[in-house]
């Protein structure tokens, strides 16, 4: 018996491992990373580096870099997601009017743009000047009678079906990963997943250039979701060009938490809300440090958006609102009932969203997402334009819903009798009867609402990019404004009335229902996304509202109540459960008496377990393992007889390792032993060279006994974000839990189907 030392000539086996090689510690597609690991290996290279710091003044200064490239790369991030958002504000603008007409001066003017610029314009006719020309007027000369209004009617449609055609050709053509809002993958990958080429550079192009198409298009979608994946894509790219980044999944998964707030930061012009939104709704890891970083990433993106002004107004708000009435508590009556509202079209639209995304799914219907795109284009197209509120866009009709009706208004929103004896400050007008504008205004709105109800649900989820926050706060903001009219008309007609006496007298302003249409918007966006304090946040942040948080808090509290009432997933988890991702919720709570020993495999009647042992299998045996199985790792033992436990394997480090090997260490053949000792098994003479693969084993595998509550693996698989746990009984090795099983047990658990969880 020799030792292998000797065999090798060196005196000393190589470990190859030693050195690195590419791909090691990498992860395949649609998997899930370890958490721990990644951890364990940032410690180690922040360790190295402090030691190194003290060698000399150089390594001092590579210290200092890698200190500091976390907020090189939050900067990096917050000027290009902020440059990104602003280019797609003013491009949507343009393409938008584009739809009705055209400016003579410089076509590349919005509407707005080319009659601020002409010195013929009245303020009275602010809408209207000679550049601007509608398709009728341009064509045919005439802008008035029913051959112009077909004409400019046709040409609506066809530039609406022009958008959304170009932007699902692009999608399916250069970059699937482009379509949809987003936020559900995102989230699933700050979890742990990998889903390659989900933030590459082909999606961040594809998704900025055909999120302008779509939202010009004017289907019933918002582009505040799809900026945040845009924003993630920044942020992948800029951390894949720092090494701290790039090789360790878990330092990644910071800055994209950070992205995401930046893409909120500019979706909304709310910094602060952003973070909150990050924290509450998509991270699943959020250190003390990564809240800094995303809170700086925000500044700087809300900073860029500002110097770009795309809005004209010199605010970074998107619906800045002025009301000059405080709220009174008797409002909190009717803001709870939108709450209530809210809560049950979250609800109503989750349900009716997911069933038609599964039958999209499960039919014939999947397979022709051009036409669907086509067709919901042209129905949205036809319906929407004889109705002013849904012809033009929806940000511009939500900032006319806040909008409080000042002497100088002109919206049919605001055509109210006034009092020719009237003689008021023109910001404290008193309530008034309302006149016939107002009423061809609430029956154009209880339309509209109902075509928003339910047109958003066959527009969400088409293979376009498409985001949810506008769309719910559209149909919130129709309902509160309905909603806020009604009581003003009943304070103005009944100001005796018990509930009315002691805050509206006669002649005074009570109630403002563009506070009722914020309010809605808020409770709807709720009852979808089930949202709360980032919600809040991103109301007052957007409308400049910081008086009327108390309103927004009762009904975002109330919406989430009734909504949870009915089920607790919100639509983005939900749409996580429909594609089958590996997510464990952390809001999750499992309660149910099983065990381990009740989830883990091998069960009874199964094959028993895939191992590998520390010194008696060859490359061959090992080899012939990895191809007959497509377990992600496996369990090192001492021997199958004892089943005493070592370690743990990663199956795509064994691969990586035995194929290095063959190539870099001579003598290594099929017959060749593994062993993952510190010392070298005793071989007759004459044998291959064994082959040393301690470096890639998992000496601290976590494990837990038979007995182990599953309520308390299920913690652990959350707050350690595990791929794996292995199940022992007096350190001999007994099964093995996966993220996949713990998933499949808790659906089973709810009466779900547990072969739903696709992924590993």
């Amino acid at each position: 018996m020799v030792n292998a030392g000797d065999m090798n000539g060196s005196g000393n086996l190589m470990d190859f491992l030693d050195e690195p090689f590419p791909d090691v510690g990498t992860y395949e597609d649609f998997h899930t990373i370890d958490w721990l690991r990644e951890k364990s290996r940032d410690t180690d290279r922040h360790r190295k580096i402090t030691s190194r710091s003290k060698e000399s003044i150089w390594e001092f200064i590579k210290s200092l870099l890698d200190a500091w490239s976390g907020w090189v790369v939050m900067l990096l991030i917050g000027l290009k997601a902020g440059t990104l958002a602003g280019v797609i504000d003013l491009a949507v603008d343009w393409m938008t009017d584009l739809k009705e007409g055209v400016c003579l001066s410089a076509f590349w003017y919005s509407h707005e743009q080319c009659c601020w610029t002409s010195n013929e314009t009245t303020f009275d006719d602010r809408d209207k000047c000679p550049q601007w020309q509608k398709w009728s007027e341009l064509l045919v000369g005439q802008s008035e009678g029913a051959s112009a209004y077909i004409l400019n009617y046709f040409l609506y449609i066809m530039w609406a079906l022009c958008f959304a055609f170009l932007a699902v050709s692009l999608v399916r053509v250069f970059a699937p990963y482009a379509c949809g809002s987003g936020i559900p993958e995102i989230k699933t990958i700050l979890s742990g997943f990998i889903i390659r080429g989900y933030l590459g550079k082909w999606t961040l192009l594809i998704k900025t250039v055909t999120l302008v198409l779509v939202v010009s298009s004017g289907l019933s979608l918002g582009k505040e979701g799809p900026l945040v994946h845009v924003a993630c894509c920044c942020g992948n790219f800029f951390s894949s060009r720092f090494s701290k980044y790039s090789k360790n999944e878990g330092k990644r998964r910071e800055v994209l938490s950070a992205a995401a707030a930046a893409g909120v930061s500019v979706a909304f012009g709310a910094p602060i809300g952003g973070v909150l939104f990050s924290l509450e709704e998509v991270s699943y890891y959020f250190p003390l440090k990564t809240l800094w970083r995303s809170f700086f990433a925000a500044l700087v993106a809300a900073f860029t958006l500002r110097s770009i002004n795309p809005f004209g107004n010199s605010r970074l708000v998107l619906f800045y609102v002025e009301y000059h009435t405080p709220w009174y508590m008797a409002e909190l009556v009717p803001f709870i009932l939108l709450g209530v509202f809210g809560g049950l079209w979250g609800t109503l639209f989750i349900r009716c969203n997911i069933a038609w995304c599964r039958r999209r799914k499960t039919t014939r219907l999947g397979k022709y997402p051009v036409l669907e795109v086509i067709a919901v284009t042209a129905i949205t197209a036809i319906i929407a334009y004889p109705n002013p509120y849904t012809r033009r866009s929806t940000s511009e009709l939500i900032s006319e819903l806040f909008n409080d009706c000042g002497a100088l208004e002109s919206s049919q929103l605001c055509d109210y009798i006034n009092d020719p004896n009237m003689t008021q400050p023109v910001d404290d007008i008193p309530d008034r009867p309302a006149g016939p504008g107002v009423y061809t205004a609430m029956w154009q709105l209880a339309l509209a609402l109902v075509f928003k109800i339910v047109i958003t649900i066959f527009t969400f989820g088409m293979k376009i990019p498409s985001g949810l926050f506008i769309p719910s706060m559209a149909v919130g903001a129709i309902a509160g404004r309905m909603v806020g009219i009604g009581v003003e008309q009943l304070a103005y007609h009944h100001h005796d009335w018990i509930i009315f006496r002691k805050w509206c007298r006669p002649g005074a302003d009570c109630v403002t229902p563009g506070l009722y249409a914020m309010v809605g918007a808020a409770a709807c966006l709720g009852g979808v996304t089930r949202m709360t304090v980032s919600l809040v946040v991103i109301m007052f942040e957007l409308t400049g509202g910081l008086e009327y948080i108390v309103p927004l808090m009762a009904a975002a509290v109330t919406s989430k109540w009734v909504a949870d009432a009915f089920g607790k997933e919100g639509i983005y988890e939900a749409h996580i459960h429909l594609n089958g991702y590996p997510f464990l919720d952390v809001k999750d709570e499992f309660t149910h008496r099983t065990l381990a020993t009740d989830v883990m495999r091998p069960r009874r009647g199964e094959a028993p377990l895939s191992v590998l042992t520390q010194d008696s299998m060859t490359v061959e045996d090992v080899e012939t393992l990895i191809k007959e199985t497509d377990y992600n790792g496996f369990p090192v033992l001492v021997s199958k007889d004892s089943e005493r436990l070592i370690g743990f394997a990663q199956r795509r480090e064994l691969i990586l390792a035995i194929k290095n090997a063959r190539q870099r260490q001579d003598g290594v053949v099929s017959n060749s032993i593994i062993y993952f000792t510190e010392d070298p098994p005793e071989l007759p003479p004459n044998s291959p060279h064994p082959l040393k693969l301690r470096r890639i084993l998992n000496l601290s595998p976590f494990t837990v006994t038979d007995h182990t509550p599953m309520e308390t693996v299920v913690d652990i698989f959350r707050k350690l974000g595990l791929r794996q746990c292995l199940v022992t009984r007096s350190g001999r090795l007994l099964g093995i839990i996966t993220k996949k099983d713990v998933l499949r047990h808790m659906a089973q658990m709810a009466n779900q189907d547990p072969e739903s969880i696709m992924f590993n």
